[in-house]
């Protein structure tokens, strides 16, 4: 396929600490490491897709003061988890867009690391790139890492980028 755009997969999710739709500092970092470092001036020659892994809340209740009377109110709130995904991919669309770089982005559901390996799989992207928060050893045992389990499973190249010491935030589980 001669001439056809180079395409990177990003992983992308939302901040810790301001929530949707604002994007993590890894994912900005990440996507901003790849502008800059990758695509260059030679938009056309990348397309950008951009994946965010929404993580279904195990006991189905993610706000505590919530009351859930009746069906629609389930309803209502897997709209509004699509909606705050889909504005947190606005940001990276319309980034992309302003500059002139090809790009397509979608919402997936489960965890972060299985899905991520698996649209690798399915997409078949020619490279990966996620973000990395550079948890210690310690924090890694009990938050786990997704860019570690993409490095060892995912069917492609990946590349991990780290976030800056001047951007990590007091605790680095925060993101």
């Amino acid at each position: 396929m001669a001439g056809a755009p180079t395409r990177v997969l990003m992983g992308v999710n939302e901040s810790t600490i301001k929530g949707y739709p604002h994007a993590s500092i890894s994912s900005r970092k990440a996507f901003e490491w790849t502008l800059d470092k990758i695509v260059r001036s030679n938009t056309s020659g990348f397309k950008l897709l951009f994946l965010h892994v929404q993580v279904p809340d195990e006991d189905g209740f993610d706000d505590m003061d919530s009351i859930y009377a009746s069906p629609e109110d389930f309803k209502s709130l897997k709209s509004r988890d699509r909606t705050r995904g889909i504005h947190l991919l606005e940001f990276f669309v319309e980034r992309c867009h302003a500059i002139g770089v090809a790009c397509e982005a979608w919402i997936k559901k489960g965890d972060p690391k299985e899905v991520i390996c698996h649209e690798v799989k399915r997409v078949q992207p020619d490279l990966l790139v996620v973000g990395c928060r550079g948890l210690g050893p310690f924090q890694r045992v009990f938050v786990g890492t997704v860019s570690e389990f993409c490095v060892k499973h995912a069917e492609c190249p990946v590349i991990t980028i780290k976030r800056s010491a001047e951007e990590t935030p007091q605790d680095p589980v925060d993101d």
